[in-house]
């Protein structure tokens, strides 16, 4: 299969490059497409043939659920029932935006899109260029992120060419994403709101429209040995190809630990990455012999830090980087979102010193 790579520009976009990309998926096929979190991978979310052939494609666990996007707040009655007062509020205060709200299906979605439970998971994404390109492909498009499963989410046109390239149709390149994460979830099914997945609307923005909300325990504890409340959230996701550590503690003992193994590592053959931030990349470039650092930004700016992340985890795997080494971060706020990746991309280790 060819794989065409089209440059949309937001500001003027090619309308009948879209129109195509909407009538591949309206036939059953694959069109990557970017959102204001990271690229998607967009099948027809009401055909359960197209789900299939996005499983397939990024060599995804099928039990794991796709998210559907759309583009209009009125077509979550089609695909949801009931619509509690709740999703409201929180479409009203967030939508379009990085949101994702899990709800109970109707039968109109296949639950080959919803890993075979009985809720689905919808999105409206703020991204001019999705929002043509979900009302040109009929209003419901299912979409994970457009990487091969289990590595690092794309942010640019050129990862998801690399893991995608000959297994989908359509690529729309839009540039560079905004946030660089993959948007939150919550559900609204049980007792109370709980998020299952965290992102750039925390738990302290939701709660000034809920008031009361749960994060489900195993986002960041990981000796938590409770069943994960979503498919998926236990598997090992986001990670570069080098072997990624995240070490713990003050900052000048995390530095100097850093610093120690990357060189005990270099001396054993290693091809060493560094993780650092603005306030740290010096020390590691005068003391720590790693062959790449590289500074996601400033610490006080987790907007910056969210948007570098997955681009920086892609570069070392360009550079054939073998260990990784990470500051950690906070796990409050958006910190959360980031931490949270950052401990699937290490396989959850995480030293401290």
């Amino acid at each position: 299969m060819e794989t065409i790579l089209v440059k949309i520009d937001e500001e003027s976009p090619d309308l009948d490059a879209i129109a195509r990309a909407g009538e591949i998926i309206k036939k059953g096929g694959l069109v990557a497409f970017p959102t204001e979190t990271v690229y998607g991978l967009g099948g027809d979310a009401l055909n359960p043939d197209s789900s299939r052939k996005i499983y397939a494609a990024k060599g995804r666990p099928s039990d794991n659920p796709l998210i559907v996007h759309i583009c209009r707040w009125e077509d979550i009655y089609k695909i949801a029932d009931p619509v509690p007062e709740a999703a409201k509020k929180l479409a009203d205060a967030f939508w379009p935006g990085p949101l994702t709200i899990i709800l109970n299906k109707t039968d109109l979605v296949p639950k080959e899109t919803t890993g075979g439970l009985d809720t689905v998971a919808i999105r409206f994404p703020v991204d001019k260029t999705a929002q043509l390109f979900i009302e040109a492909a009929g209003g419901f498009v299912a979409a994970p992120s457009a990487n091969v499963s289990g590595k690092p989410s794309p942010t640019l046109a050129q990862y998801v060419a690399e893991d995608m390239d000959g297994r989908i149709e359509m690529i729309l390149d839009g540039g560079e994403v905004g946030i660089g994460l993959e948007s939150t979830i919550v559900s609204l099914t049980g007792d109370e709101p709980i998020i299952l997945r965290p992102g750039y609307v925390t738990k302290e923005m939701l709660e000034k429209v809920l008031h009361k909300v749960d994060v489900d325990k195993t986002i960041l504890d990981m000796n938590c040995h409770e069943r994960p409340l979503a498919p998926g959230m236990r598997y090992k996701h986001y990670a570069p190809k080098g072997d990624l550590t995240i070490v713990e503690g003050s900052l000048d003992a995390v530095t100097e630990a850093i610093c120690q193994k990357s060189c005990a590592a270099k001396a054993t053959g290693e091809k060493v990455g560094i993780i650092a931030t603005d306030e740290t990349v010096s020390r590691y470039e005068k003391n720590s012999r790693a062959d790449s650092i590289k500074s996601v930004g400033s610490r006080t700016d987790e907007d910056a830090v969210g948007h570098s992340l997955y681009r920086i985890l892609r570069e070392f795997d360009d550079e054939e980087v073998t260990v990784i080494y990470s500051e950690s971060f906070s796990d409050s706020g958006f910190g959360q979102a980031i931490m949270n990746r950052l401990l699937k991309a290490a396989g959850h280790h995480v030293e401290t010193v």
